[in-house]
């Protein structure tokens, strides 16, 4: 049988600082829960309890119809760090 691998368990950063809204305008907090073209990660990966995720969900989609983060980006310009073009 195969052996179940072991993760370590992930912590909320939210929960931790005591956050009780997360702002759309703030990049910074939200380019942690960004893949590399701009699709929001699960909770599994970004270790956000439930709460705090749709805190994130909520203030990305804002932020993507504010136009301050786009919705997509073309795979042939896939860039290596895309938060340099966010500036």
């Amino acid at each position: 049988m195969a052996e179940r691998r072991k993760f370590k368990k992930r912590f909320c950063k939210y929960c931790e600082q005591k956050v009780d809204f997360i702002d759309y305008k703030d990049l910074n907090s939200l380019k942690f829960s960004l893949s590399e073209r701009f699709k929001i990660m699960p909770r599994r990966l970004t270790g956000n309890c439930k709460r705090h995720q749709e805190m994130v969900t909520v203030a990305i989609k804002r932020a993507r119809q504010t136009a301050l983060i786009p919705y997509i980006v073309d795979r042939k310009n896939v860039v290596e760090n895309p938060f340099e073009l966010i500036k």
